[in-house]
């Protein structure tokens, strides 16, 4: 059934061989050494790296923390503390477009929804390959949450969007004091004649929690579409203040939705 289709996907990915291979043991082998043989090994013989000992060690802090806020200082000094030697901002720079040259990861950009600005430092990355991820993790870190938010993103560029990561501003009174504060919002779509405002949400089961999934697309204060992809199978639905919320799987299967 569909919900079994889409635990396998988020787990082993889409690479053929382990879409077609019925034993998982046998797709965790598979993507293992694809992953290991295959793509890590050309990145080291086709940039002539030394080792592969800084390269392991970034593809793993990245693959650990799909979807998070970082930069390559902040990369630096997880790679610097995962291999106990010290590296550098160029050498992550260097090593993260390799690994984006080799289609195993891609960039989001962070995008200022109200100022109209691209922010430079700070970027979020995605797996490709949700498997080769999983795999090169052992499959031990698979929080669904963020898989499903890879997912997401990875769906949207294959369908040829372009894609960032959105952020808006907004001033408040805390406590008596004026403050201006950033509010995320997963994604940016750009269709080519309008933007479209998509979160990802495991669910929205409690008012504390849809309030909390829609509060930044509440105050982009702008008319642009803006959706909730919910986990699960939810036939589409809108709340009184035109937010659009809809299952993934649904989202996965009906291109005409968004």
């Amino acid at each position: 059934d569909t919900h079994s289709a889409l635990g396998q996907y988020l787990t082993f990915g889409g690479m053929p061989l382990a879409v077609l291979e019925q034993n998982n043991r046998e797709k965790q082998e598979y993507l293992t050494e694809l992953h290991k043989n295959v793509y890590m090994k050309d990145i080291v013989e086709r940039y002539h790296l030394k080792d592969n000992v800084t390269l392991d060690a970034l593809t793993n802090a990245i693959y650990s923390a799909v979807g998070s806020l970082t930069n390559p200082s902040k990369l630096a000094n997880t790679v610097s503390s995962l291999k106990g030697q010290k590296t550098t901002d160029k050498t992550m720079k260097a090593y993260l477009e390799y690994l984006e040259d080799a289609y195993l990861i891609s960039v989001a950009e962070r995008y200022d929804v109200k100022g109209k600005r691209y922010f430079e430092n700070i970027k979020k990355y995605y797996a490709m390959d949700l498997g080769l991820r999983n795999a090169r993790l052992n499959f031990r870190q698979q929080e669904r949450s963020h898989l499903m938010e890879n997912m997401i993103y990875n769906e949207l560029i294959r369908r040829g969007y372009r894609v960032d990561v959105g952020v808006v501003e907004i001033e408040r009174t805390i406590e008596g004091k004026r403050q201006q504060s950033q509010y995320e919002i997963d994604f940016v779509v750009n269709t080519g004649f309008e933007q479209i405002y998509i979160q990802s949400a495991l669910n929205v089961d409690t008012t504390d929690k849809m309030n909390q999934e829609i509060f930044s697309l509440r105050n982009t204060r702008d008319s642009f579409r803006k959706i909730v992809i919910l986990d699960g199978n939810d036939l589409p639905w809108m709340n009184d203040e035109g937010v659009l919320f809809m299952g993934v799987i649904p989202f996965l299967l009906d291109r005409s939705l968004i």
